[in-house]
């Protein structure tokens, strides 16, 4: 993999299985990926769908794919950032568990891979606010992120 994105930092995830199934830690407390807890919540991506491009002004995100496989695209727009303009892509999922901790200000996105729903885990550092979202938005094809989804 390129040099990560400044502040992005990725934890291979491992399955703990027995005769009944199987466990997968995916965010613990004592991990150097842990600041805060805000919430969690879960969302899907259907096949040919693209979520994306959003970025957040004080949220840090935790993501994992917990279902089906998910391509997850991140980029730096940050001028203040030694990894100006990288993009940074994981194909993450059943097939590969990991944990993405994505800073702020570092707009991001994901697809399902593989013909198939992807179910993305996130723990962010902050509360969803209704009233005020700490969250920026481009469209998934925006011409400012050098990236194509194709």
């Amino acid at each position: 993999m390129d040099t990560l994105i400044g502040g992005v930092q990725v934890r291979k995830l491992r399955f703990i299985p027995d005769e009944r199934g199987y466990l997968m830690e995916m965010l613990r407390s004592d991990w150097a990926e842990f600041d805060r807890f805000g919430q969690s919540y879960v969302t899907a991506c259907y096949p040919g769908a693209v979520k994306a491009w959003h970025c957040h002004k004080r949220q840090w995100d935790h993501l994992v794919c917990v279902c089906g496989m998910a391509k997850v695209v991140l980029y730096d727009p940050r001028q203040e950032s030694a990894t100006r303009g990288r993009i940074n892509e994981f194909h993450m999922g059943e097939l590969n568990p990991m944990l993405v901790k994505i800073p702020p200000h570092v707009y991001h996105g994901f697809t399902a891979e593989g013909g198939e729903r992807a179910l993305v885990v996130n723990f962010p550092t902050e509360l969803y606010n209704y009233n005020e979202p700490d969250e920026s938005c481009l469209p998934y094809d925006d011409p400012s992120v050098p990236y194509s989804w194709t």
